[in-house]
């Protein structure tokens, strides 16, 4: 149960700065099925823990899944988690690399799925990227990418945004929800992830950098890299989930 435990801490500490996290994951799920079927073939992109394909197989039973990250101790998380169960395969893959999807099966994919993630992307790789996953995708399938994709001219918005986040965080920590620095302090000092965050911190050290994008401007990318539609699917303020069609 050791790996459920830290799946559960992941899920709290994200909250902390997500707290629409579960609405996203449902609105990316209705559209994976209404676009899929019960039975898609998905890549959970920047799977972490895995938290999206656990809520796949929770609504739908019959799908299966690949997940891709770098992240050594999320990966371990994701693996002891997952570990008898055969309809998810994890790969480690960096997708700064151009040849990130050296690991991915033959048959294109149903859905590509991804939240939270993107914004760790400058904007030379996160334009490679789409064009790998216009490829991966088969006709018809989708992307959806939830992600932070603030628009200009709403300070006022996002200043209660901010509020809003800030006083459910506060609440969450009276609780005992980990922080962000927390949760990792605490994943280091269990035996069976101390090498795992040793190799992540490694990977990651103090590096945050990244390039923040409207929606907007996915949407054009993504038509750019060879989509059929693309728009807004969802949006909380600073926040939103675009979706598109291949």
């Amino acid at each position: 149960m050791v790996w459920e435990r830290w799946q559960v801490s992941w899920d709290r500490q994200q909250e902390l700065y997500l707290p629409d996290r579960e609405e996203r994951f449902r609105v990316m799920l209705d559209v994976v099925e209404a676009v899929a079927g019960p039975a898609p073939r998905v890549l959970d992109l920047a799977c972490g823990t895995g938290s999206i394909s656990r809520r796949l197989f929770e609504r739908l039973p019959e799908a299966t899944s690949v997940g891709v990250d770098l992240d050594p101790a999320l990966l371990t998380i994701a693996r002891g988690s997952f570990a008898d169960d055969a309809r998810i395969r994890l790969v480690s893959a960096d997708l700064h690399a151009p040849d990130w999807t050296a690991g991915m099966p033959d048959e294109p994919f149903d859905a590509v799925v991804t939240a939270t993630a993107l914004h760790w992307l400058t904007t030379e790789p996160l334009l490679r990227l789409y064009g790998d996953l216009a490829k991966l995708l088969r006709p018809g399938g989708v992307f959806l990418n939830a992600d932070h994709m603030p628009e200009s001219g709403r300070p006022l918005l996002y200043a209660a945004d901010e509020t809003i986040r800030r006083t459910h965080r506060e609440r969450a920590e009276r609780a005992g929800a980990l922080d962000w620095d927390g949760w990792w302090e605490a994943a280091e000092s269990d035996p069976n992830l101390t090498d795992a965050v040793a190799a992540s911190r490694a990977i990651y050290g103090t590096d945050d950098s990244g390039d923040t994008h409207p929606a907007d401007w996915h949407i054009a990318r993504l038509h750019e890299a060879g989509f059929l539609e693309a728009g807004v699917v969802w949006r909380c303020l600073g926040d939103a989930m675009v979706a598109a069609i291949r």
